[in-house]
């Protein structure tokens, strides 16, 4: 018997992405036929995951002109499921279910806001571009079989467009753990590196502690080389990219682990998100964090005693935070611990697994 074939298609994130690939597309090959493609990488076939690559411009104005390709590629597939991961991918969900075919949308974030925040954007057509997605959102996503997203607050919203909508968090996956933790006096941080994570005002805290802030992954170099270049720029050593499977020993490589996002109304203001996975990554690695004071992740982190949250804008408490648990090499092993222990227990990518193979279950059975 053939097994229902499903197409997760994205025309933005890079491969491999952790969600996407590493968590949803691997899991769901556990039990279907997946197929995912992405932009401007080879065929293949990984984790039994089959791979297929599409020619696009890196320029987001010609990229969206190109989407076309996707679609085509998309068709060629002919999928019983076909997952969308970007805004720009709507209408093309629109026309797969005129086909007959059956949609999920993954929305990673709040796309309105998020539109309203984009600096590439001209200021002047934000807030109607973020209207004309809203307004998009609430037309073709009732329209789908189901919606998933990240955190309570977008998902409690896109419920009210479409009742079939999940909340597949970013938790990790459950590996063997091997203790490699170094506890030496470096701080780190894996990821997108840009302003919205504010390693400015962490390198702005360096200036009186004999640390030094180590950084892998993408970002505009731009912004990278002025952390480098700025008065404590010799207390940050970038390491460039990295695969999936090093971003654990790299992290275990310090002694803290640093999660500043700033209050932006994408990410829910004070709220926060539980979309981003930064957190739950110290947590398994088991090193402490200094994270944003948050009231999702203040939660998490004051239940588990793993860490400590400060106001990101402020160096002086995040100087003070970092001290402290230099200071504290005993208390640094226990917040360690007491985040790798929560982890184990609930914060893990088994128990969302389970969530999105009952979307794909109630989907099928359409």
């Amino acid at each position: 018997m053939n097994r229902l074939k499903v197409c997760h298609v994205t025309s933005v994130h890079k491969f491999p992405d952790t969600r996407i690939f590493y968590k949803e597309c691997k899991s769901l090959a556990k039990r279907y036929d997946v197929y995912h493609i992405a932009a401007n990488t080879d065929d293949a076939v990984l984790d039994n995951v089959k791979i297929r690559g599409v020619s696009l411009s890196s320029n987001r104005v010609f990229r969206v002109l190109q989407l076309n390709k996707v679609y085509k590629k998309a068709l060629e597939i002919d999928a019983d499921i076909y997952h969308l991961h970007d805004p720009e991918l709507i209408n093309m969900g629109a026309k797969f279910k005129k086909r007959g075919k059956k949609v999920i949308f993954d929305s990673h974030e709040d796309i309105p806001l998020d539109i309203a925040e984009k600096k590439w954007i001209p200021a002047i057509l934000r807030n109607p571009l973020s209207k004309y997605y809203s307004n998009l959102e609430k037309r073709e996503f009732k329209k789908f079989d189901a919606l998933i997203s990240v955190t309570p607050s977008i998902v409690n919203k896109l419920k009210v467009i479409n009742p079939n909508t999940y909340q597949v968090t970013n938790y990790p996956p459950i590996s063997e753990f091997v203790d490699e933790r170094k506890w030496n006096r470096t701080i780190c941080f894996a990821g997108i590196i840009s302003p919205n994570w504010l390693h400015h005002c962490i390198v702005e805290s360096l200036s009186d502690l004999d640390v030094v802030y180590t950084i892998a992954g993408r970002g505009p170099q731009r912004y990278i080389n002025s952390l480098k270049s700025c008065n404590n720029g010799k207390k940050v050593e970038y390491v460039g990219v990295l695969k999936q499977e090093k971003v654990r020993s790299f992290i275990q490589g310090s002694t803290i682990g640093m999660a500043l996002y700033d209050y932006l109304p994408s990410f829910g203001y004070k709220l926060g998100s539980l979309g981003n996975n930064k957190i739950f990554e110290y947590m398994a690695a088991g090193i402490p964090m200094i994270t944003t004071d948050f009231v999702l992740w203040k939660e998490i982190i004051d239940k588990y005693h793993c860490g400590i949250c400060v106001n990101p804008h402020n160096p002086n408490d995040i100087a003070s935070a970092i001290k402290y648990l230099m200071d504290n090499p005993k208390l640094c092993k226990e917040m360690g611990d007491n985040g790798r222990k929560a982890v184990t227990e609930y914060y893990n990518w088994s128990s969302q697994e389970e969530i999105l193979f009952k979307a794909y279950e109630y989907v099928k059975n359409l």
